[in-house]
């Protein structure tokens, strides 16, 4: 469903009153990257979109590369690789488990206890029936520009406005200055490509429409169409799907071979880009078609405006700015070398990072479609890193971790819809390998439904993939107070809790309840025999997100009047859990039940830490001794890793109130690589385009960042608001934030100078008291309606 906003009102308790629109802040100061060259690689390409289609433009002059995405576009197909003979399996791997054989538990689970088939195909998927997210195709435009020699180009620029999702390259070529200007619609859901030159009849080019596999493209007298239809796995025909482009000329004359159209001494270009495929439906050539004749109509200039304001209409709702420099003379890439030389320098660059996470967002995700996977909406390939799917153990959940906090909180909503489509599946896997009811989900889906087991036990057991999704479908009620969205959500919420109540079994040495087989995402330990092990009893985050789920739906029973007896079975079984956290000797929080020591101390996951975010069960005053154990878990972990690794780590520190370490951690973030290759430890950071290097191009390491960044500024989690919580004493001179969102929904502007706020309002659609924490002095405020 999606959510209607009210008009917020403002309302009175304030320091010092002044009051910003947030529409007039974003204007103030423009939101651009830009660079001085033409992308080498497309990991240098500036990100596109509309929430449906993408594309890439790398910015030639000579040779230009689009690479075209559609957010829909997968291989695979819908299967069934639950192995209904494993539940007999489990007495025999609990009672191993029991008696200390975690080794031999897990071969039996690598045996018997896994999906049927190639699963995921260990990520490289595509031709499985898992699936994979792939490329759309490649356009390619080759210009020519008089003697057939290399032209010598000046005045080169290649941007993208965050303020408007618009690209710009120009630059000058024998005294006629060229410009292209790029965008995928949010008004008529198309994207286009606008080429044109200072004088006329100056541009020579010709374009292709090409994919690598499973495409066909044919060339007629007004347009190129590509068509094909991916791999359902097992050789057995999968998506069908099409892309075309049609130019409209401004003088100039358009011509065709077998291949390629041909446009000559054009003063104009305007390239109208559509595509559809069938995962939303029949008839892509009838919908492919439409979307022309609309766009057509309506013309370029008022295609441009409607794009425009449709996208500000969320972009605008959020204006951050920190300290006074404010730099947009240099190049993106260039401002990044000298970031890390003198980071402090340069406070508008982490304000440009945290935008264009917001951007990113806006670009991947649209109400009524499929939330952003892996790599957000963009890939280059067939054969896309770990099938640009869904990661459930931290990647999908970070993806949406900064919707909330940055007013973008209907974006969250394709994921409801994934996960509710979702729980028919994981019914039966919740049966077939449990013999439990509800539904359960483990460390890995895509848009067919996959809850079963990954291929391998060392990392694919984790049983708590859906029970950390039930936390990010919470997050938006935490922070709307919907309760239409909450009982749309409670039969998701109420599977899951089932599911973790049927399969829990009373640990032998402390009487608890523990999830018995699992293991902490990804990790593996040492054995007291000298061997290692990932397959446990009751690892640390699990018991932290079944007794966080259990809470939420006791919640959601009170306020629907639900479910009254079933709730009452659940607060019995919190009593039997373990508790949020256990303190190891060396004073850090252990990860599993019992206090192994684990074969990577810088291991990239730290999920035991679930508790300190996004959970809200360990805090700074409510458990000090946990938090200070988190605290000395991280600096052991230390602070490289992967960049979600990276970010997430931030967000720890942002939760203990360290704001310089959170910094840091930014700081160690926002450093260029070149690196492609599939990276499981440090040397995490991003692309000169911003874009996050896991490496490879991972998307989570934006948003997460994105979301840490906003929990420097404002937490809400503890019960009570509180401004800059964390803010690094290189933000401490001054700042400003227009509309950040808190639980309760309740819209906070405030100023600062000198790491005190200076002045604040708070917005809100209905007559509310809230307890607000500012400068360190806790008050209650009065929120009132008009």
């Amino acid at each position: 469903m999606q959510k209607s906003y009210p008009l917020y009102v403002l309302i009175s308790q304030f320091l010092l009153l002044t009051f910003f629109s947030s529409a007039g802040v974003a204007q103030e100061r423009p939101q651009m990257l830009y660079y001085t060259k033409p992308a080498k690689v497309w990991e240098e390409c500036l990100p596109l979109g509309n929430g449906r289609l993408g594309m890439m433009p790398d910015g030639g002059v000579t040779n230009e590369n689009i690479t075209l995405n559609d957010i829909t576009l997968w291989s695979g197909s819908t299967q069934d690789a639950n192995n209904y003979d494993a539940y007999k399996y489990l007495p025999q791997i609990r009672e191993l488990l029991a008696q200390g054989k975690n080794d031999e538990a897990q071969a039996i689970i690598n045996k018997n206890f896994i999906c049927r088939g190639a699963g995921s195909g260990n990520g490289n998927g595509a031709k499985d029936p898992f699936g994979c997210y792939q490329v759309l195709a490649d356009l390619n435009l080759r210009f020519s520009y008089g003697n057939g020699q290399q032209p010598v180009f000046t005045h080169y620029r290649r941007e993208l406005s965050l303020d408007h999702d618009i690209a710009k390259t120009t630059y000058t070529i024998k005294g006629v200055t060229y410009t292209k200007e790029y965008f995928s619609s949010f008004g008529n859901d198309i994207s286009i490509i606008r080429i044109t030159a200072d004088r006329p009849h100056q541009i020579n080019c010709t374009a292709t429409l090409s994919r690598s596999e499973n495409g066909e493209a044919v060339v007629n007298a007004k347009s190129i169409i590509l068509t094909g239809q991916l791999t359902a796995g097992g050789g057995r025909p999968g998506m069908k799907f099409m892309a075309k482009v049609m130019p409209v000329l401004t003088g100039g004359k358009l011509s065709y071979d077998h291949e390629r159209l041909i446009i000559k001494n054009a003063t104009s270009i305007t390239l109208y880009i559509s595509a559809a495929t069938d995962f939303g439906g029949p008839n892509i050539n009838t919908r492919v078609d439409s979307l022309f004749e609309s766009s057509l109509r309506k013309g370029y200039d008022e295609e441009r405006r409607e794009h425009i304001a449709a996208y500000r209409r969320l972009f605008n709702r959020v204006s951050l700015q920190i300290g006074n420099s404010w730099i947009n003379n240099v190049p993106t890439d260039v401002r990044l070398r000298n970031f890390q030389k003198n980071p402090d320098a340069d406070t508008s660059l982490p304000v440009l990072f945290y935008q264009f996470g917001r951007y990113l967002s806006i670009c991947s995700t649209r109400v009524g479609l499929l939330p952003p996977n892996l790599q957000g909406l963009w890939a280059n390939q067939t054969q896309t890193p770990w099938n640009g799917d869904y990661h459930l153990d931290v990647n999908v959940e970070m993806n949406h971790w900064p919707l909330e906090v940055s007013n973008l909180s209907e974006l969250n909503l394709p994921l409801t819809k994934l996960v509710e489509g979702m729980v028919p599946y994981g019914e039966k896997t919740a049966k077939a390998y449990y013999n439990a009811r509800g539904w359960v989900a483990h460390v890995i889906t895509n848009v067919w439904g996959f809850t079963e087991p990954g291929e391998e036990a060392s990392w694919g057991v984790t049983k708590v993939g859906s029970g950390w999704l039930c936390n990010n479908l919470w997050q938006h009620y935490d922070f709307t107070g919907d309760q239409q969205y909450l009982k749309e959500i409670y039969p998701v919420l109420k599977g899951a809790a089932l599911f973790y109540s049927d399969m829990l079994v009373t640990d032998k040495q402390t009487g608890w309840l523990v999830t018995s087989p699992s293991s902490s995402p990804e990790n593996t330990f040492y054995l007291p025999n000298g061997k290692t092990a990932s397959i446990c009893e009751g690892p640390t985050i699990d018991n932290q997100i079944i007794r966080e789920l259990f809470g939420n739906v006791i919640t959601a029973g009170q306020v629907l009047r639900i479910d009254s007896a079933f709730c009452d079975s659940l607060r019995q079984k919190i009593k039997q859990l373990p508790p949020v956290g256990r303190i190891a000797k060396d004073g850090r929080l252990m990860e599993w039940l019992e206090d192994y020591k684990e074969t990577d101390i810088n291991h990239r996951h730290i999920s035991h830490l679930y508790a300190l975010y996004p959970g809200k069960l360990i805090t700074d005053n409510g458990t000090p001794e946990l938090a200070e154990a988190c605290r000395k878990t991280l600096e052991a972990r230390g602070d490289d890793g992967p960049s979600w690794s990276i970010v997430y780590k931030q967000l720890f520190w942002a939760r203990l109130h360290d704001g310089n370490h959170a910094y840091l951690l930014l700081k160690h973030l926002i450093r260029t690589t070149d690196r492609r290759d599939m990276n499981y430890g440090a040397g995490g950071g991003i692309y000169s385009d911003l874009l996050s290097a896991g490496p490879p191009f991972q998307i989570d390491g934006n948003f997460g960042e994105t979301a840490a960044i906003a929990e420097m500024l404002l937490q809400s989690h503890a019960g009570y608001i509180e401004l800059l919580p964390a803010i690094p004493d290189a933000w401490k001179s001054s700042g400003e934030v227009r509309g950040l969102k808190a639980r309760e929904n309740v819209t906070v502007d405030f100023n600062w100078k000198n790491g005190r706020i200076t002045s604040y309002h708070l917005y809100a659609p209905d007559k509310k008291t809230v307890r607000l924490k500012v400068n360190g002095v806790m008050t209650n405020v009065l929120v009132t309606k008009g």
